[in-house]
């Protein structure tokens, strides 16, 4: 007991340390930053820390966040609606090759995302939507994995006798995904979103590839930029810091604000 408490507490510490080290830094100006113990405070420079960031090139960094949480939120959105639909289909109709497509899915999501950057972005650029707000949003929609929990939760959470129930009423099938499955699949789908949502945000690859506008970046890529411009311009480890902060901040209010139906639905997926 005391073994794995122990085990506990310096795996808490190890994942709180970045964390602390962003808030301790972000109070930090330049000189402090190398002159002073990395995860302790000295002189508070927050504030400043911060005006920096929202007057830096016209407030560029608060577009970079309002693009992130555009992509992220569209991109979620999409992704969960084309998952449930498609783990649906899987799981409640019977056809031909539905075992080898859900295979291939299951296949497919096994598939490292960085993998996929370089020749999709060959694609986007040969049809003309590289640096555009498409040529993420749609690799964005289409999530194996996604189609996988939909199909793990239309099986344990869709009943096969509420559907023919409604057919034999003269539902059409899509008033019977629209009107029935899609409530009963709610908390996996709000589950699919929440994986989707914290996928999309924290991604760096494809907008790496597909996005060559300062203007159009998502946080993450904008200060991979910052970084970048320290090298062959001003120091900007301080402004790099205060917005990794600042950037989790939405992603802890979202994650925070739906943790509940993040407890069912991982339960309800354990379950089947």
């Amino acid at each position: 007991m005391v073994l794995t408490t122990g085990l506990l507490v310096v795996f808490l510490l190890y994942s709180l340390a970045p964390t602390w080290f962003l808030l301790v830094s972000s109070t930090k100006n330049q000189t402090d930053l190398y002159s002073t113990f990395g995860l302790w405070f000295s002189s508070n420079h927050l504030a400043d820390n911060l005006q920096d960031i929202a007057s830096y090139h016209d407030g560029v960094f608060l577009r970079w966040i309002g693009n992130s949480v555009l992509y992220s939120t569209l991109g979620a959105a999409g992704a969960t609606l084309i998952s449930l639909a498609a783990g649906y289909g899987l799981s409640k109709f019977e056809y031909r090759g539905r075992g080898a497509l859900f295979a291939l899915v299951v296949g497919a999501s096994l598939l490292p995302s960085t993998l996929l950057a370089f020749p999709l972005y060959l694609v986007f650029a040969k049809v003309g939507l590289t640096n555009t707000i498409w040529s993420v949003l749609i690799p964005y929609f289409i999530n194996p994995f996604g189609v996988y929990l939909g199909k793990v939760y239309a099986d344990s959470s869709v009943p096969t006798e509420l559907m023919e129930a409604a057919r034999i009423d003269g539902a059409s099938e899509l008033r019977i995904f629209a009107s029935i499955a899609l409530q009963l699949m709610q908390t996996g789908g709000i589950t699919i979103f929440m994986l989707d949502f914290v996928n999309i945000w924290n991604n760096f690859f494809l907008p790496l590839f597909m996005l060559n506008g300062e203007r159009t970046f998502p946080v993450t890529l904008g200060l991979f930029s910052w970084l970048q411009q320290a090298q062959t311009a001003r120091d900007m480890n301080t402004l790099v810091l205060t917005g990794s902060l600042l950037s989790i901040i939405p992603l802890a209010i979202f994650m925070f604000a739906l943790q509940k139906y993040w407890r069912s639905g991982i339960l309800m997926g354990s379950l089947k």
